[in-house]
């Protein structure tokens, strides 16, 4: 599911040529937002509900580069989730449909007055049943990974 279209702004691009590395956080970070307002944590719904989301968790994973202007897709799988987790898993496209990088994070619904974690309300939970969700034999084969120098 595509959830995000942007482009890569001048400002994102370094001293090399392409865009920056934490840019492609900030990337995958307005990803997050638009899964939020997709499942009814916009502004509003978290004025309404109470909720929010935090990041706990990233693995990013930078696999090619991107140049100013180069038109950028975001797309989602839902790889698990529990009442108050999403366990995420976006890919970063360019234009001809090669991947640029992924980010697999874990996500936390945090109740905005205490601070702590908390369920996602009965709407945002049924928002969120409706996202394309993988079987676990089905993740995307860059899910999962660890880091580690391999010998």
């Amino acid at each position: 599911m595509v959830i995000l279209e942007s482009r890569v702004a001048p400002e994102w691009v370094d001293y090399n040529g392409h865009m920056n590395d934490a840019e492609y956080a900030r990337v995958f970070s307005l990803a997050v937002e638009a899964l939020m307002d997709r499942i009814g944590l916009d502004a509003a719904g978290r004025a309404r509900h109470g909720v929010t989301i935090y990041t706990l968790e990233t693995h990013l994973c930078y696999r090619r580069e991107a140049h100013e202007g180069q038109p950028l897709r975001v797309e989602l799988t839902l790889l698990d989730r529990d009442a108050k987790r999403l366990h995420v898993f976006f890919e970063l496209f360019d234009e001809a449909g090669t991947l640029l990088a992924t980010s697999e994070e874990m996500l936390m619904g945090i109740d905005s007055q205490a601070g702590r974690p908390a369920p996602f309300p009965a709407p945002i939970e049924a928002a969120i049943a409706a996202l394309p969700h993988a079987a676990r034999d089905a993740w995307p084969a860059l899910a999962g990974r660890t880091i580690g120098i391999r010998r």
